[in-house]
């Protein structure tokens, strides 16, 4: 339909749509040559980059099932995966060379390629590529076929591979279609690294579809993301929370050049409505989404006609899909009561790769897939996610969701990042721990962040421990590792903030 437009643009380099189906058809046939054939696993280890995105569409073309992995993750995690998954072929970036030369399983693959410097019993991933046949392929694939197989995060645990299927992929990216004016002429800046479902889902493919631009940062990082806004005059982005963070505490934010854009899009945590009116001030339209890696991820969403006016929510269930607030009971929650999620429709995974025993834990009667976290639904049907589950913690007999308390301290001027969970304590059972990164040169401590909180929160809400750190625990997909924070020992002195 687009031949000559602008498909994808990373660094000085810019592929046409011809470009991306003659080098993806040429990619399918040396993976075809290779042994993949429908039902196989490719894996993809590296950061953004185009060879991502032709290696997914290289599978696919051949019925076979792509696995992205998580660049930051250290050898064993990524052993286990490759292991896990069964996949033929890796392709790799130069970043992860150590990580795949120290991976037992690397040895046992068919078919090792390197975007950059193979070593010995690899192949070069251009010179490969050059060698394939542009014919056309023509694998039959039908909507029930595996068409990925995305790890989770690994919060706790064993990471678990969830399928999302071909049609999982269709009926999300309709989906965002109806919710996004996604147009023909849009430059989206693809910022979250693409094995995060949501840089994939609900940016990539939906602009490939329209026919868009999508300019691909290697990774993140944000005076490179105001210049490539400019430069490209890029019209939509998704991020998470520290990305949007991070751009509205950079020096050049007050006089960044965002007069492009269109829309934001926003997803993984809540955001805190203090950070999404800094957005609006500037002029610009900022909408939440709510989903998981299992839902494809779309299952609620803000559209930008509401965004002002349900600041901090998440939107209605997406179009084709149903999403119900439930009590343990599985009834339907009241307005305001706090229930969990759970999602049903042709964009929720049928399950677990190799693991029928979480499939089986995962839904209900019906097909309702359990996400875990909670959430209220307002009067007007709008939900507004509050944490989950397993973050949740009792205190004095009261339910505190650690959220509702992050989205209180974030307000706080000193405070540039915030997680807190719960801690044991022998008067109330349970208690909050704040975990902050202060912004520089500031300065927090306890009495005054509680100072602060009184008025803003319940007296059982409010922490009664902090701790001043330089970073918090991350995974790759950007989300807080609350089982490190909980597994840090408290200070001697817990009355006073600690600093690490």
């Amino acid at each position: 339909m687009s031949p000559d437009r602008t498909a994808l643009v990373f660094e000085d380099r810019a592929l046409t749509y011809a470009q991306v189906h003659e080098r993806t058809t040429r990619l399918a046939d040396r993976l075809r040559a290779a042994g993949i054939g429908k039902g196989d696993r490719v894996a993809y280890l590296g950061p953004n980059h185009p060879a991502f995105v032709e290696t997914m569409f290289a599978t696919h073309l051949l019925g076979g099932i792509f696995v992205p992995l998580n660049f930051r993750l250290a050898a064993p995690e990524i052993d286990y995966m490759l292991g896990h998954s069964g996949a033929a072929v890796l392709v790799y970036g130069p970043q992860c060379a150590s990580v795949v030369h120290a991976c037992e399983r690397t040895a046992g693959l068919d078919t090792v390629v390197a975007l950059d410097g193979p070593a010995d019993g690899e192949l070069d991933y251009e010179q490969w590529l050059a060698a394939g046949d542009p014919a056309p392929i023509d694998v039959p694939v039908s909507h029930d076929d595996v068409a990925c197989v995305l790890y989770t995060s690994g919060t706790t645990g064993r990471p678990k591979g969830a399928t999302l299927t071909h049609g999982n992929l269709v009926w999300n990216c309709y989906n965002l279609l109806i919710g996004v004016d996604v147009a023909g002429d849009e430059v989206t800046l693809v910022s979250a690294p693409l094995f995060h479902v949501a840089a994939l889902n609900q940016c990539l493919l939906p602009t490939f579809l329209k026919g868009g631009r999508s300019v691909i940062m290697p990774s993140w990082d944000v005076d490179e993301c105001f210049d490539l806004i400019a430069r490209h005059r890029v019209t939509w982005m998704f991020g998470v929370t520290t990305m949007f963070a991070a751009l509205a505490r950079s020096p050049r934010w007050k006089d960044a050049d965002l007069s492009s854009v269109r829309s934001l899009m926003a997803g993984g945590a809540s955001v805190p409505v203090s950070l999404i009116h800094a957005y609006q001030e500037r002029g610009l339209t900022f909408c939440q989404g709510y989903g998981l890696t299992e839902t494809a991820p779309g299952a609620t969403f803000l559209e930008a006609a509401e965004s002002l006016r349900k600041a901090g929510s998440a939107g209605v269930p997406v179009f084709f899909t149903n999403v119900r607030c439930v009590r343990p009971d599985l009834t339907d929650t009241d307005p305001g009561e706090p229930g969990e999620v759970i999602i049903q429709g042709p964009n929720v995974t049928p399950g677990y790769w190799n693991d029928p025993v979480a499939t089986d834990r995962a839904f209900s009667e019906g097909g309702w897939f359990h996400s875990g976290d909670i959430a209220r639904v307002d009067s007007d049907g709008f939900f507004h996610i509050i944490d989950r589950v397993k973050d949740m913690y009792i205190s004095g007999g009261e339910n505190v969701y650690p959220a509702e308390v992050e989205a209180a301290i974030f307000e706080h001027p000193a405070v540039a990042e915030v997680a807190v969970v719960g801690v044991p304590d022998t008067t109330w059972g349970e208690t909050g721990r704040a975990f902050v990164v202060t912004t520089p040169g500031a300065d927090l401590d306890l009495a005054g962040l509680r100072a602060f909180l009184t008025g803003r929160l319940a007296k059982y809400k409010i922490p009664a421990h902090l701790d001043i750190v330089a970073e918090l625990p991350r995974t790759g997909s950007n989300k807080i590792q609350k089982g490190r924070l909980r597994e840090t020992p408290l200070p001697d002195d817990p009355h006073h903030a600690t600093r690490s």
